[in-house]
């Protein structure tokens, strides 16, 4: 089990265990197929079981954990079909986003924009994985946060649970980061250039770079996957 964490006073409890929890599973710290106790995780952050009951179920409704009576709580192997629903469901959004920040980004947001591919440049060179995936996901959520319309950015996040497990292993053995900068870059530029069948075409490309990845991923960890 990964070593504790230090919770703050600035969220609930249950939402920071949940978001602790979730940054595990989907980090392959805690793998596939693993038991997890109600006792062990309340003994790690040092609180009651309830808000960590309270954190299982919000695991369990993103996906990511199983319930089996008589057995216990177990960390899910990741479906196929989620990962496959959850791309589609993405995509669906985030070209609707980006053609409307081609029209509507500010001058503010284009430079957080470029200061976040900067981080992201750096986060490669060092092989930082984690780090990666959060600039990744920051650079997204910036191009809603462009055109006023976070929600979008939420929507994605509550439904994208499986796809980050997969995300963590292409970066690892698929996907190498510079190509996903690369992507990023595209994406960007055509917002800058207010093109906006540009800008959606470079992110359909982008969030497709999964079906392209995830057979070869599914392939080398046959055992972390539960369809075919």
């Amino acid at each position: 089990m990964p070593t504790a964490y230090t919770l703050t006073a600035s969220e609930p409890v249950n939402q920071q265990i949940y978001r602790l929890l979730r940054q595990d599973i989907v980090t392959c710290e805690i793998a596939p197929g693993t038991l997890l106790s109600e006792k062990e995780i309340s003994i790690r952050f040092a609180v009651s079981r309830q808000p960590v009951r309270e954190a299982f179920i919000k695991l369990a409704e993103a996906g990511l954990i199983q319930v089996l009576p008589q057995r216990g709580t177990f960390v899910r192997k990741i479906s196929l079909r989620r990962v496959a629903d959850g791309r589609f469901i993405r995509e669906a959004l985030e070209t609707a986003v980006v053609r409307r920040a081609a029209v509507d980004a500010t001058a503010d947001y284009l430079t957080k924009l470029d200061h976040n591919i900067e981080l992201q440049k750096l986060a490669a060179q060092n092989h930082n994985s984690q780090d990666f995936l959060q600039l990744d996901d920051e650079f997204h959520r910036l191009i809603a946060l462009s055109i006023d319309c976070e929600l979008a950015w939420n929507t994605v996040e509550n439904i994208k649970a499986a796809m980050d497990r997969v995300r963590y292993l292409t970066l690892r053995e698929v996907s190498p980061p510079d190509q996903l900068v690369a992507q990023h870059i595209g994406i960007l530029n055509a917002i800058k250039s207010k093109d906006a069948d540009v800008a959606e075409d470079a992110m359909r490309r982008h969030l497709r770079e999964m079906i392209v990845s995830i057979a070869p991923i599914a392939q080398n960890n046959s055992d972390w996957f539960d369809d075919n």
